[in-house]
């Protein structure tokens, strides 16, 4: 829209069918979205204007709700969920506090995807070979590239806590600052967008792909999560003594309630089965541990007023409103209804069956599918139409023969 467009108030408006388009520019049938496929208001959030510090034309970005032409929030808004989740905390005279850490790989350009994804070369003039895990001079090599990250942060107003290389070979991960779950997702997918427009000026490809390359550890999205009285600020998951409270426990226990029924909405993606399959500190379980890297639900140690949960299962890939709400949501499940967690687990376990999660995007979408709980807590249209364009995408990856299945499987009588 232009800009004078915009500043006069000229309402924009989208087809409904759009907020449920596959990854390859597909819609499921109109059934899922009204079938005369009406449109929506998009409504720009004022505080979420932006302009934009690399586009070397004047342009700005306006995060926007998804409205229905009657006022209210439309059912398909990921965004208007995750607002919907926090409204039934204030109900309750609570409020979510969240933090992200995302995981990324910045890659050389990749212009044939049938080849693996590569480091770029540095100033150096070496390609990292991986052994940069965690260093203090891992990404000198990607200096220009990480200076003007820093500067479009601050630029959009994105505060970061830390910033590191990760395991994987140029891989790294930023802490975004806690605070409003509505500010952390939006500021989630703002710093996603502008790690891709940043790297392409730099001739490079960021990826947050949950899994871009085989035997090395994949990218997560955890989510860290707390609860505090409205207006006084206290941390209900600490009691005046410090110690943890019935609350604390209930949100654990709803937390496990809901992952299985809800891995779909944090592993969206036929790659994010690769990273949960191989778990290099990628646990695909819901069990919980005082900070055990190995379990689903993660107690990081802290003191009584920074307890929280971390939601160890998220994946880069995963939209930041969806995965953000459907864990506040389930954590709130367990509140209103006093359940109990299973034991914390500590050291090497064995996962029970109770606690396993689905391990392909097949498996999750049927867990979905069933899910009585995904459909009072998200409702019937949204579940039915979030699963009806992913099975789309699983379709057509399942209408591709890898190169695996040529390269093992063509000389098999």
């Amino acid at each position: 829209m232009t800009a004078e467009g915009f500043l006069e108030g000229r309402r924009l408006q989208m087809a409904r069918g759009v907020l449920l388009q596959c990854i390859m520019g597909g819609y499921p049938a109109a059934r899922f979205y009204g079938s005369d496929d009406g449109d929506l208001a998009l409504v720009a959030d004022p505080a979420q204007i932006h302009p934009l510090p690399w586009s070397q034309e004047p342009r700005a970005l306006a995060i926007c709700d998804a409205d229905e032409l009657t006022g209210e929030s439309s059912n398909l808004s990921t965004r208007g969920q995750l607002k919907k989740v926090i409204a039934r905390y204030a109900a309750l005279g609570l409020a979510p506090v969240v933090a992200t850490e995302l995981e990324f790989f910045v890659f050389a350009a990749n212009t044939d995807p049938t080849q693996p994804f590569q480091p770029p070369i540095g100033l150096d003039g070496r390609r990292e070979d991986g052994h940069s895990a965690f260093s203090v001079s891992s990404n000198n090599g990607l200096r220009p590239f990480f200076s003007e990250v820093y500067k479009c942060m601050a630029a959009l107003g994105l505060p970061r806590d830390t910033f590191m290389h990760e395991m994987g070979v140029s891989q790294f991960e930023i802490n975004l600052l806690h605070g409003d779950p509505l500010l952390l997702a939006d500021q989630t997918f703002l710093f996603k967008h502008l790690l891709k427009e940043v790297a392409l000026k730099h001739g490079l490809t960021v990826v947050c792909m949950a899994k871009p390359l085989a035997q090395t550890p994949g990218s997560s999205m955890h989510i860290h999560q707390s609860i505090v009285e409205i207006g006084s600020g206290k941390n209900v998951f600490s009691d005046e003594n410090g110690q943890p409270t019935a609350m604390f426990r209930h949100f654990i226990g709803g937390q496990q309630a809901g992952m299985a029924d809800f891995t779909a909405l944090f592993a969206p993606n036929v790659n994010s089965y690769q990273r949960l399959c191989h778990p290099f500190a990628s646990p695909n379980n819901a069990c919980w541990s005082h900070d055990n890297r190995a379990a689903g639900l993660r107690i990081p140690a802290s003191s009584a007023v920074a307890r929280r949960v971390e939601n160890r299962l998220p994946g880069a890939d995963a939209n930041p409103y969806l995965a953000i709400a459907a864990s506040l949501a389930a954590g709130l499940h367990g509140i209103e209804h006093e359940l109990e967690p299973s034991a914390p687990i500590q050291g090497e376990f064995e996962v029970p069956d109770n606690l396993s999660l689905p391990c392909t995007m097949h498996a999750a979408l049927e867990r979905l599918k069933r899910s009585q709980l995904a459909k009072e807590l998200f409702g019937k249209e949204f579940i039915e139409g979030y699963i009806a364009s992913k099975t789309m995408e699983l379709t057509s990856f399942f209408d591709e023969i890898t190169p695996w299945e040529r390269r093992v499987l063509a000389a098999q009588a």
